[in-house]
């Protein structure tokens, strides 16, 4: 069994449109946006990280905005929620929030002992805030939300599957626990994991799969410390029969990537060397970064990004 995951490190989503998308996470949520670089396969596609106030695993959602991509359509295969951590008795400032501004797909409920406010992201995004009891992460604070009511970070995600039967076993051998069963949804739970410690399983046997665009889930990070325990994984996985990528240098930490039974894309990614890499703390993502390879093509790849937002 691995025993060197720490919960999530970000998760990766497809919008459709770059100013909205970064009005409803830095604005609507009140989130920070930690980098604004480049897709590194199509540099002429933003990808946009927000999170804490240090980009600390666990807290990020990033995306990248295609501007003429068609809309997802929900399905089994994929991430169909992703889950934030809020304080418990936050819920009804959330609500009222959400609604000032516009936001649908509303829906309160109980899951697991837990409230929770299900939502819609600007393309149909399938997104939940969570109450939680106890979490000690500082939140990044703005937009006028204050610390008693602010996201501290994911604290997990749902995945849509057909069968969740191989998924669960995969989850289990990555270092996850059975922490639950309500209907067709299973709970799993990270022991001693970064907060973002949480994976449900809903099987759907009469789902059809989903189709990727503006809105869907690309792929789902794990956090771990270093290269050397991401090495350790990576032969973990491979002795265990997985297909998985060579390690690729994203800048602000390293990655591998395999496809799981259930259809959905993992990554595995290091806490190190974080977004500071490139930029002092006090003004992280304000300015375009682009990987090195790019640099000489600068002028040309500004001029077709449309501008953002502080």
């Amino acid at each position: 069994m691995i025993k060197d995951i720490k919960g999530l490190h970000h998760v990766t989503s497809m919008a459709s449109d770059a100013q909205k998308n970064n009005r409803f996470f830095t604005n609507t949520l009140g989130l920070r946006r930690v980098k604004k670089t480049v897709n590194f396969d199509e540099p002429s596609v933003y990808h946009l990280y927000y999170g804490d106030e240090l980009g600390t695993p666990g807290t990020v959602m990033t995306y990248f905005p295609f501007p003429h991509i068609m809309t997802g359509r929900p399905g089994v295969g994929e991430v169909g929620e992703t889950q934030f951590s809020i304080p418990k008795g936050t819920l009804s400032f959330w609500k009222e929030r959400l609604v000032a501004q516009g936001v649908g797909g509303m829906q309160a409920e109980t899951v697991f002992g837990a409230e929770r406010l299900r939502f819609t992201g600007p393309d149909g995004d399938g997104l939940a805030l969570v109450e939680t009891a106890i979490d000690g992460r500082a939140p990044w604070l703005g937009e006028g939300i204050s610390e008693d009511n602010a996201i501290r970070g994911f604290t997990g995600a749902r995945f849509n599957l057909h069968d969740t039967a191989a998924t669960e076993e995969l989850l289990r051998f990555m270092g996850y626990e059975i922490a639950g069963v309500e209907g067709d949804v299973t709970r799993l739970i990270l022991p001693g994991g970064n907060g973002a410690d949480t994976i449900e399983l809903a099987a759907l046997p009469k789902t059809p799969f989903a189709r990727q665009g503006a809105g869907s889930v690309h792929h789902i990070a794990f956090a771990v410390e270093n290269r050397e325990k991401q090495l350790e994984v990576r032969k973990a996985l491979m002795d265990t029969g997985y297909q998985v990528t060579p390690v690729i240098d994203r800048d602000y930490f390293w990655a591998i990537y395999f496809r799981t039974p259930g259809g959905i894309l993992f990554e595995i990614a290091t806490n190190e060397p974080g977004f500071d890499r490139d930029e002092d703390t006090a003004h992280l993502g304000e300015a375009l970064k682009l990987p090195n390879r790019y640099e000489p093509f600068r002028n040309k790849i500004e001029a077709g990004l449309v501008p953002l937002a502080a």
